[in-house]
């Protein structure tokens, strides 16, 4: 399962993924992580949690991007819930690769019964509408 949180920057899509990740992981019996594109939030993510900064990476493109997910669930076959904060902003404005890197962000998670919560900083008007379907 795929959901899309969007809405503006600095609307506190942040904060609320921060404390559902914190809630979740006292009710799942799987692995959980959180993917940012910064250390700013790490020490507010319960230390359960693996936090992962895409910056340690030098990541471009969603390619890398859908690399790293497989090196993660490959890593670890027990991961339950991935938190996706501030990595995909870039790769929205490049709508065709976008769109093919999303839907096997979507085979990942079918596949490996996956939770993953990803927020975009747009407007629900604004996002294509191959994400509409995932907005919670």
């Amino acid at each position: 399962m795929i959901q899309v949180f969007c809405n503006k920057r600095g609307s506190g899509k942040t904060k609320r993924l921060i404390d559902l990740a914190n809630k979740q992981i006292n009710l799942t019996k799987g692995a959980s992580v959180y993917i940012d594109d910064s250390l700013k939030h790490m020490r507010q993510i319960d230390n359960r949690i693996r936090f992962i900064s895409t910056n340690d990476f030098n990541m471009a493109g969603y390619q890398n991007f859908y690399g790293l997910l497989c090196g993660i669930l490959s890593e670890n076959y027990d991961i339950e819930n991935i938190y996706i904060d501030n990595v995909l902003d870039n790769e929205m404005s490049k709508l065709n690769e976008f769109e093919k890197g999303f839907r096997k962000m979507a085979e990942l998670s079918n596949n490996f019964n996956l939770n993953i919560y990803v927020n975009i900083n747009y407007e629900e008007e604004e996002i294509p509408a191959f994400i509409r379907e995932y907005v919670a």
